[in-house]
């Protein structure tokens, strides 16, 4: 019926085709962009906008020259170095904690205890915050899967972290089909072997660099990075857009602490009003004249004594700085107390605002390394941990791959631990959140957290003592404000008796 309106409403009731004449007017809508308009003012602008590929944009020399210039950035510039590694510590903390979901209570419990004591063996923590780091500073991080004895623990497998720059095509061999810059796809764009060279390209050791290399399957590989568009393979530093920025920032700083240097190694300048050839004496122009000090010295006829006027630091020095850090900031989601360290200027609703939005940035990275590292990590430990002769229960040795389990994280610190409390205890109230989640929120796991509290009410109860008798004591705020009243009146009392006439003399003596 659809299709017969349509046929009717265009040849009409005849059937036949309308002439030329007959057709209603096409309308064509022209639209433009200022954005898109290229003129004498944005030519040199955008000049090298281009159309690359996001891996033909990422080259490997492109990613070489950003890789060195991030590194060397956050090695000498203290702001850059302060920022990646707060970004490392508050993404990490002290590290994941694993919870194991399956109905095996005791289970979950075993593989819990293994897993942390097998984590703590290799220094997991320190890992994933070397990761973190290497992804801000050079874009990307590598792990191998691998073999350990070395590792105090039943599971031997280890995580060995290795630069990007280790993974790519060595020099001079023909890549293969489907091998781009060290990784191998398949046809439909998994990886399926990565190409690891033996010695870092810059190693400076005795024997340099050799070439060699290992092909390592893609299941023994975590790479970590960020994926920027579509179909990219490799990562870029997350500082990428800022390195102009700290270079601007540390050239500034520098020129400023020079030309207040400069003005301060002059103590102090002998100057004349005279006209040439005038009245005041003739001296060597640019002649030095030693200065005794706390002695009052004559200067030539017509001669005066002056000091350079120090015009660095200007007035803008602190506001320019600020709003550079806190553009360089901006990249990594990162409020501007944070990034400077300093709070100064904040009060409580603004600075907890931008803490809001940079947790929020932080939950989604720490959702990333569960899905990029760490899922792999244990996915990789529980195929070794169910080979070892009784480590594992016997109902776990069939574990599989979607094996239901989570990662805590630590808590983010509240600015006013006392209205967290009472919002938590609200929340609790009404039903609008369980302990589960008030405990995740701290990095805590609640069944440990409520076993732990049943056994204190079990010891409270053996020494007979309340609760209220097993809290610590922190003195009643009641008493202590009396005592702070009657002390503040008996010193107000003790300044009127002694400011009085009769009492002056006392009161000096």
């Amino acid at each position: 019926m659809m299709l017969k309106r349509l046929v009717t409403s265009w040849f009409g009731n005849s059937g036949k085709a309308p002439t030329t004449a007959q057709r209603p007017p096409v309308r064509i809508v022209r639209a433009k962009f200022d954005s898109a308009q290229t003129t004498t003012d944005n030519r040199r602008h955008w000049a090298n906008a281009d159309g690359l590929s996001p891996n033909a944009a990422l080259s490997p020399e492109v990613r070489r020259i950003l890789r060195n210039r991030a590194r060397y950035e956050v090695a000498n510039n203290s702001y850059a170095r302060g920022i990646v590694l707060t970004l490392a510590n508050d993404t990490i903390g002290t590290g994941p904690r694993l919870q194991m979901l399956t109905n095996d209570t005791k289970a979950n419990d075993i593989i819990e205890k293994a897993f942390e004591q097998w984590s703590r063996a290799i220094d997991l923590p320190e890992k994933l915050r070397t990761m973190r780091l290497a992804r801000a500073e050079s874009g990307e991080a590598f792990g191998i899967l691998t073999s350990n004895p070395a590792v105090e623990a039943p599971v031997q497998l280890d995580l060995r972290l290795v630069e990007p720059d280790q993974v790519t095509s060595p020099p001079g061999r023909l890549l293969r089909i489907g091998e781009a810059d060290g990784i191998t796809f398949d046809s439909f764009g998994n990886p399926v072997s990565y190409t690891v060279l033996r010695r870092h390209p810059g190693d400076g050791g005795m024997f340099g660099f050799s070439g060699e290399f290992d092909t390592v399957p893609a299941a023994s590989v975590v790479h970590y990075y960020r994926v920027d568009r579509p179909g990219q393979w490799r990562g870029i530093p997350d500082i990428t857009p800022a390195l102009p920025l700290f270079a601007q920032l540390r050239r500034y700083t520098l020129a400023v602490i020079a030309a207040a240097e400069t003005a301060a190694d002059f103590a102090a300048v002998i100057y004349t009003d005279a006209p040439p050839n005038g009245e005041a004496e003739s001296l060597e122009p640019m002649d030095i004249v030693e200065l005794e000090k706390r002695l009052a010295t004559v200067l030539p006829g017509g001669w005066k004594l002056g000091q350079v006027h120090a015009e660095q630091p200007a007035t803008t020095y602190a506001e320019f700085k600020r709003e550079i850090l806190n553009e360089i900031a901006r990249c990594l989601n990162m409020p501007f107390n944070v990034a400077a360290g300093n709070s100064s200027g904040y009060n409580y609703a603004s600075g907890r605002l931008d803490h809001q939005t940079y947790y929020k940035s932080i939950r989604v990275e720490q959702n990333h390394l569960q899905t990029a590292v760490l899922d792999r990590v244990l996915r990789a430990w529980l195929d070794e941990a169910v080979l070892v002769e009784g480590l594992l229960p016997q109902s776990m040795r069939a574990i599989g791959v979607a094996t239901p389990h989570t990662w805590f994280w630590d808590g983010m610190e509240h600015v006013d631990p006392a209205k967290e409390a009472t919002a938590q205890a609200t929340r609790l109230a009404n039903h609008t959140t369980t302990l589960a989640t008030e405990f995740a929120r701290q990095g805590r796991d609640w069944e440990e957290e409520l076993r732990q509290r049943a056994r204190e009410i079990e010891l409270m109860k053996e020494l007979g003592l309340t609760p209220a008798q097993a809290q610590p004591s922190a003195g009643n705020p009641d008493e202590t404000d009396k005592d702070d009243d009657n002390g503040k009146e008996q010193d107000a009392n003790a300044i009127r008796a002694a400011t009085k006439p009769g009492r002056q003399r006392l009161a000096v003596a």
